[in-house]
């Protein structure tokens, strides 16, 4: 698979608020400026991968929106890290002469549309083990705050260094003009905002918002023929241990620790050699437990490691560049916007948070509740 196929186009519709548009009228508009940055039209495309917790059939109904006849259609759910994942079956649709364009979209109108309240009810009433309903969580900001309150008693990680990931990602958000929250942002401001879910404050925790993304995947020889700078797939891995938060085996560790090594074993990389990172951040608590499991730094010492702006613009480790989940956009899944990121940042298109040099860049995907764990890398032409 390593360097087989490549992200030839991106694009992004509706982020921020979108009123009026549904989710595939969202997600449908990111396909067509997916496909125009790839320089295509609706007519190449017979490849659709596409996850979405409210569209029933999902591929069907994009395909039929679309005007498109796909020959090899995607739509498997696991959460936030599932547009990650359709990178593995595309890749081997496309190597096998399934198809020869794959087009992977999203769309969302949570903030909106369908609204926080209402997704909860959602969430909740797909539950298919509620085991933990009876205590009446607040999920997901409960499942992820016990996860913040395990590290914290366990390796002594404060709550200030957890508002340093927030305000990281904002420091990124001022830089993106296509970023939701754009306002300063200080420790303090993170520590003072209202409490959701002890320890996590509001600021804690994701952006609600609208928002579609798409990318299109073709063969590595294709991309070199088409108009933009092709990022090409070095590697990926995924893993799951449990669905609910009550059956994780370990708070504090991720199956992060499994897709990671995968992906870093497909594209004979390590952390070292990676340039910027993409890291699924629903919450603060997530980056610094990725950054643990994906080997950037030692278990129980995440809290240390992204104090003094080392994560922040001009820091030794560029993370959340557009300003992540936190900051940038957050509509309902997050996936997408990891990948899309990743290629402008590749290309050189990031404008004034462009990383000087970036050649390897790594995506993190996570679903459900530290659920399902997808990474992946890629990386210029330099990198083949």
């Amino acid at each position: 698979m390593r360097g087989s196929v490549a992200i030839a186009g991106v694009g992004l519709a509706g982020c921020g608020e979108a009123p009026g548009w549904t989710e595939i009228e969202i997600a449908a508009q990111a396909a067509r400026n997916a496909l125009a940055d790839a320089g295509m039209t609706t007519r190449d495309v017979d490849g659709l991968a596409i996850a979405s917790t409210n569209i029933f059939m999902s591929g069907l109904a994009l395909a039929e929106h679309l005007g498109i006849r796909p020959k090899f259609t995607e739509s498997s759910m696991v959460g936030g890290s599932s547009f990650l994942g359709h990178l593995i079956p595309a890749t081997l649709a496309l190597n096998a002469g399934l198809c020869d364009v794959v087009l992977v979209a999203y769309g969302s109108n949570q903030r909106t549309g369908v609204g926080r309240a209402q997704a909860g009810k959602i969430k909740a009433a797909l539950d298919p083990q509620p085991f933990e309903q009876p205590y009446k969580p607040f999920n997901p900001p409960t499942a992820y705050a016990l996860a913040a309150s395990r590290h914290m008693h366990q390796y002594g990680t404060k709550r200030e260094q957890l508002a340093e990931i927030a305000v990281a990602a904002r420091q990124w958000a001022q830089m993106n003009p296509e970023a939701f929250a754009r306002k300063p942002l200080s420790v303090e401001d993170v520590l003072k905002s209202r409490m959701v879910c002890d320890p996590l404050t509001v600021r804690d925790c994701c952006l609600v918002t609208d928002g579609g993304g798409a990318y299109v995947l073709v063969r590595a020889e294709r991309a070199k023929h088409l108009p933009k700078k092709p990022a090409y797939l070095l590697g990926a891995g995924a893993a799951h241990w449990h669905r609910q938060i009550s059956s994780m085996p370990d708070l504090t560790v991720t199956a992060a620790t499994e897709s990671g090594q995968r992906a870093f074993d497909m594209a004979g990389l390590g952390p070292e050699d990676v340039d910027v990172l993409e890291l699924y951040d629903a919450f603060t608590i997530n980056t610094l437990l990725f950054l643990e499991d994906l080997g950037f730094c030692n278990k129980g010492e995440g809290g240390a490691f992204v104090c003094g702006g080392r994560i922040a613009p001009g820091g030794k480790l560029p993370v959340n560049t557009n300003g992540g989940g936190l900051s940038c956009v957050h509509p309902g899944m997050y996936g997408i916007f990891l990948l899309i990121e990743a290629v402008r940042q590749l290309r050189g298109e990031a404008g004034a948070r462009q990383v000087k040099d970036a050649q390897v860049a790594l995506a993190h995907g996570n679903g459900g509740v530290l659920s399902s764990q997808i990474t992946a890398l890629l990386g210029t032409e330099a990198t083949l």
